[in-house]
Order: C-alpha cells, then structure tokens, then sequence
C-alpha cells in the first residue's frame, strides 16, 4: 500500500504528548476532502481531555494519536492551554460540531457514509433522522455489533459490511480508547479514506442525548451540561481529568515556556546535507521555537516528502517549546507513514527533558553523535528489511520478534511464525518467542499473540513468550492479556 500523504496545515502543538492539528472546521473539511479524493486509507481523531489524560498512561492510545492523520481539538480547556503554551490553536472541532458539518457537506459532493457503533436503538434513530435532514446524502450503513472487548469483537463480520457498503467516511462510535485501538487496527483493511472517532455523536444525531444550549457551547461550558445529565457517570472521570491534565500543563508551560524569553531572535537553520548512503542531516540551532518551525515551514514540508531518512542535529539546542516537540511528531509520522526513519542525534538536556515531560522518549531513537546515528539508522533499516518480524535466535527451538509489532505488518509476522512452527521438532516441542527487541506493540499485535499461542497448542507446542519490554507490558495489562499471555 502507498504511504498516506501529508496534506497542508501547519506544525501541531503537542499538549502532553498528543499533537493538535492547528485547524479551523473549514479547514478540516477541506483536508477531509483531500484524503478523501486520494482514495487511499486515512484516520482522524477528535480529542478532549479525557482522551489527553488517558493517553498519559496508555502507550498505545499515544502512539495512535501520534500517528494519527488529523487531531482535532475536542474542547475549550485545550484551546485555553494552547494559548498558555503559547502557539494557540484557532479552535475547537468537535465531533458533535464536526459530523453534521460533514454530513451535509457529504450530501453536497456525494460522499458516502457508514455509521458504526452505538445501541441498536441509537444508531438506528440516527439514520432515520439524518435521512431527513440530508435526503440526498448517501448513507450506506448504519450498524451495531455486540458489545465485546476488542480483541474478542467480530472483526471480520464488521470490515465485511463496510467493505461491501464502499463508504468514503467511517464514524466509529465505540468510546474512547476502543474506537480509536479498532480503527488503528483496521483503517488499511477496510480500505475507506477516512475513518473517524466521534464518540457519543451517534447519541446526538439520534436525539438520545441532548447538547447543551449554544451559549455554554461557545463560553466551553458545555461539559457542565454534560455533567448535570450524568453526574453519577461523569463527576469523578471529569474531576479526575480537569486536576491531572491542568496540573501537567502548568508543569509543560513551566518547563517548555513560561520562565523562557519570548522576545529572543528567530533561529535559523542551515541548509541539510545530503549524504550518498540515502540520509540527510540537519543541524538545528539553540532554540526549536514556534518563531523558528513557522519561518522553516518549507523545509519540514521538503523534508517529508523526500525519499531520504534524517537524522536530526540537536546538540546545540538550549530550548525547545511545544510546538518544536510537535515538529519531531509530525516529522516522525510523516517518514513512519513513508517506512523512513528519524534519529535524534546528541539529544541536548533540554531535549531529552521535554520528551520525557511528554512520554514520547520510546518514540525517537537517539544516537550520541552522528557516527552512531548512522549506524543506529543501518540497524533499524536491516529491522525494517525483515518487516519486524521472525529472526533465528539462541537455542534450536527459540526464535525472535523485533522493532514494531503492529497491524502494518501483522500477516508477515504471522506467516513467518507459522513457518518456524513447521520445522520445530514436532509435538511436545518447546519454543520461546524471545520479546525483548520489540519496542511497542498494538492491539493488532496482542491479537496475534493470541493467535500464535492458539495455534501452539493446536501442534502441542509448549509456548513462552519472554523479555517482555515495558511498552509491551503496558499494552498488555490495558487489554488484561497479561496473565493469558506470560504465564
């Protein structure tokens, strides 16, 4: 499959890790639009801060919305951060604002459109009303599978239907995180250009859930509303979020901005050097600022779409703001999409902080200087060759898996696993998956350790799986497969 393009909006600023697309409602439906004639897979996320929160402690969630084509800001708290970060998002796109927004501008360019999620009830009274509201819009499916946790949903049931109904918009309304860990684990399956998470939208089209007055939507009062209609659900969720998430902004605004001169010069950046073995360097200067990544525009946008791989200079950077950290994010999803890479070299103090503030230090590999970086880069390229997947290690009846484990490259590692199975010594044989080269995993790759421990004791293979790093951990005790799975 061809990489995802980069569509035209400016460098996001990373609120604790996540980074918001700078963007206006028309602008998204703009870039939507984009993705759409592109005809090839994209996912969008609308995130609050429960989503921000959540993400803190679930390196899965991050690295989806990391990854993610589009992150729109889904409330007023995160705009008003934005703006004590300093570089303050132009507003809020919800996904209550934005659906009915896209539903009649679907019925006005002919876009197709499936709604997945909700009750029975709920996503059935949806239809029926939005088929009032947009006669003409061609609303393709509207479906709710049962209730199941993910990994035991009817995955294929569900990319059947969607796949025959050939929609152009997916709106998954499963609840955070589950829509966003399905959609990361089936967007390129089911093959629609855009799939969104949007939540208790559906509740809002069916009229099952009603919004609040439009004052307290545009004073970002809204959330009070919500609360006043469940407050036994709610107060302790919207209590819990508001406490962390303004505590850990104040801590980035202190760290990242606030006891920095904003007066100082707009750095420059010298030109990348273009080396023979398919890299560039650049070499950024003292300050990776808002000033600075909106004067070199051009050149993030050169950057990702080249065929190189970069390796990023930052030894001499003194300061580096949120919307500097949200430049690495996008740069590293831009070359991921593209199966390039990006190394940090000679991470400064400042640097190294900020992404550890962040949690996104698992997320950048990082050389102390260029030689190392070069040969940094050589490893994850030779890993990427095999598509992060079996290698023969250590004893007869022992075998690895390496770097990323995720639904991109689920059916080779599968493949590859069953292979080393077949030439095992056959019944009662012994095989440890050694789990200690693999930097992150999905759902999609839980899954397949579910799957690859099936098929063991199907042959009579007595299966381990060992070295679990803790990213792997962490995904596996948020979908309670940690025991199932390492006993």
């Amino acid at each position: 499959m061809k990489p995802r393009p980069a569509f035209d909006a400016p460098t996001p600023i990373a609120m604790l890790g996540v980074p918001f697309d700078k963007v206006t409602s028309e602008e998204t439906l703009r870039i939507i639009g984009q993705m759409i004639a592109s005809g090839r897979p994209h996912y969008a996320a609308t995130a609050n801060v429960d989503f921000v929160v959540q993400a803190l402690g679930d390196v899965e969630l991050r690295r989806i919305l990391a990854d993610a084509d589009l992150v729109l800001c889904d409330g007023m708290p995160l705009v008003w951060a934005s703006k004590f970060l300093g570089n303050a998002l132009p507003e809020r796109v919800t996904g209550s604002d934005l659906v009915p927004a896209l539903l009649a501008e679907s019925e006005r360019r002919g876009w197709r459109v499936f709604f997945l999620g909700g009750t029975n009830e709920s996503v059935a009274r949806a239809a029926e009303r939005v088929k009032v509201q947009h006669p003409k819009l061609e609303l393709v499916g509207a479906y709710s599978p049962p209730f199941r946790p993910l990994l035991e949903m009817d995955h294929e049931d569900i990319l059947q239907r969607v796949r025959a109904a050939r929609p152009d918009i997916l709106l998954v309304a499963f609840g955070c995180p589950k829509q966003e860990k399905w959609i990361n684990m089936q967007f390129r399956h089911a093959g629609v250009p855009v799939s969104i998470g949007v939540g208790a939208t559906i509740d809002f089209l069916a009229g099952s859930v009603r919004r609040a007055p439009l004052w307290m939507q545009r004073s970002g009062l809204e959330w009070i509303f919500r609360l006043l209609q469940e407050p036994r659900r709610l107060f302790r969720r919207y209590f819990t979020d508001l406490w962390v998430f303004a505590w850990a902004i104040l801590v980035q605004a202190w760290q990242l901005r606030g006891h920095h001169s904003q007066t100082r010069p707009v750095s420059e950046i010298p030109a990348p050097t273009t080396h023979g073995d398919g890299f560039e360097v650049v070499r950024f200067a003292e300050r990776i600022d808002a000033a600075s990544v909106t004067r070199h525009a051009d050149l993030w946008t050169r950057l990702a779409t080249s065929a190189t791989h970069l390796l990023l200079d930052v030894s001499q950077v003194g300061f580096i703001d949120s919307t500097g950290v949200g430049l690495f994010v996008r740069l590293q999803k831009q070359l991921r999409a593209a199966n390039r890479q990006l190394v940090l070299v000679a991470p400064t103090k400042a640097v190294s902080n900020a992404l550890a503030l962040m949690r996104l230090t698992e997320f950048f590999p990082a050389a102390k200087d260029l030689n190392t970086g070069r040969s940094l880069l050589s490893e994850r390229l030779a890993e990427q060759n095999v598509v992060s997947t079996v290698n023969l290690a250590g004893p007869e009846d022992s075998l690895t898996w390496q770097g990323d484990i995720i639904a991109a490259n689920e059916d080779e590692v599968w493949q590859r696993t069953r292979a080393y199975f077949d030439g095992t010594r056959g019944p009662d044989a012994a095989v440890n998956i050694d789990l200690a080269g693999v930097r992150f995993i999905d759902s999609t790759g839980v899954r397949l350790m579910v799957r690859v421990r099936k098929e063991a004791r199907l042959r009579g293979i007595q299966l381990k799986f060992i070295q679990p790093q803790p990213a792997v951990l962490n995904v596996l005790r948020i979908l309670r497969m940690e025991n199932f799975l390492l006993s």
